[in-house]
C-alpha cells in the first residue's frame, strides 16, 4: 500500500488507532448513558451490562471515539432486598456490583480501566438536558450535573461563582477537570457530556450509596448498596468514566 493511500485511509477512519497504542490515555473521560436497567431484584452474576457514549471522545492519537460507541460490562456480584419484619431488625443491605469491560465502535474494541468519576440517576440526568422552565430566564439556562450553568446563547459554561470553567461546542461540552472531593483535576481538555467540570460522586440514587467507584485495587468496578430497597442503576442513568493512570503501566 502506498504512503499516500495509507494516509488517506487514516483520515477517513475516525477510529484509526495505532496497533502500538491500543489503550485509552490516563484521564480520558467517557460520558456514558445506560441503555438498560440493572436491578438487583432480577440480575445475576455474569449478566451483560450495556451503555453507550453520548458525546464524542477525542483521543491523543488524533482519532475520535464517536458518540454512540458501545460500552459493555457485566454484573460481578448481586444480592436482592428482602424486608425483615422482625421488630427492631437491622435490614440486610441489597448489593449490586458491576464492572465495565470495554468500549467498542465498529471493529475497534478498547479495554476499560476506569474510575466512575461521577454518576447520576435517570431523573437527575434528564433534568440536566432541559433548560429551566422560567419566563424570567431569557438565556434558557441548563444546570449540568454538579451545578455548572450552561446558556443557550453563550459558549462559556460558568460555575456558581460566575467563572467560565467549561465550553459548549458544536459536538458537546468540554472542560479541564477540576479537583473536588476524591477526584483530581486535570490540564487536558476532555469530554463532559452533561457533567460539570468539578462533578464528582453520586447524584440522585436516593436511599443508595456507592461503596466502590473504581480504584487501583478494583478498577472499572461500581458497587451500590441499599438498606431500603433493591440496589439499581435505572435505564437512562448516566456516568462520567475517567481512565485510571495505572493503565499506562500495562502498555
Amino acid at each position: 500500500m502506498s504512503r499516500t493511500l495509507a494516509f488517506s485511509l487514516l483520515l477517513l477512519s475516525p477510529l484509526a488507532i495505532s496497533a502500538q497504542s491500543p489503550w485509552l490515555d490516563a484521564s480520558t473521560t467517557l460520558p456514558i448513558t445506560f441503555t438498560h436497567s440493572v436491578d438487583a431484584s432480577h440480575a445475576k452474576a455474569g449478566d451483560l451490562v450495556e451503555a453507550k457514549t453520548f458525546q464524542q471522545v477525542k483521543l491523543s492519537s488524533g482519532a475520535v471515539l464517536p458518540s454512540g460507541a458501545r460500552v459493555t460490562g457485566h454484573v460481578v456480584e448481586v444480592s436482592g432486598y428482602t424486608f425483615d419484619k422482625t421488630p427492631y431488625a437491622k435490614q440486610a443491605a441489597s448489593r449490586l456490583s458491576i464492572r465495565f469491560d470495554s468500549v467498542q465502535s465498529g471493529s475497534l474494541s478498547l479495554p476499560l480501566h476506569v474510575t466512575v468519576r461521577a454518576i447520576a440517576d435517570s431523573i437527575t440526568s434528564i433534568n440536566a438536558y432541559a433548560p429551566v422552565s422560567n419566563d424570567l430566564d431569557s438565556r434558557s439556562t441548563r444546570t449540568l450535573v454538579g451545578g455548572d450553568q450552561m446558556y443557550a446563547s453563550q459558549e462559556g459554561i460558568e460555575n456558581k461563582d460566575g467563572d467560565v470553567v467549561a465550553y459548549s461546542r458544536r459536538d458537546g461540552v468540554y472542560a479541564h477537570l477540576i479537583a473536588s472531593g476524591r477526584c483530581d483535576g486535570g490540564s487536558t481538555e476532555v469530554s463532559m457530556g452533561i457533567y460539570s467540570a468539578s462533578a464528582c460522586g453520586v447524584y440522585g440514587f436516593t436511599g443508595m450509596r456507592a461503596v466502590e467507584t473504581g480504584s487501583a485495587a478494583q478498577p472499572s468496578t461500581l458497587t451500590f448498596v441499599s438498606a431500603r430497597r433493591a440496589a439499581e442503576v435505572p435505564k437512562h442513568s448516566t456516568a462520567l468514566l475517567e481512565v485510571l493512570p495505572v493503565q499506562q503501566a500495562s502498555r
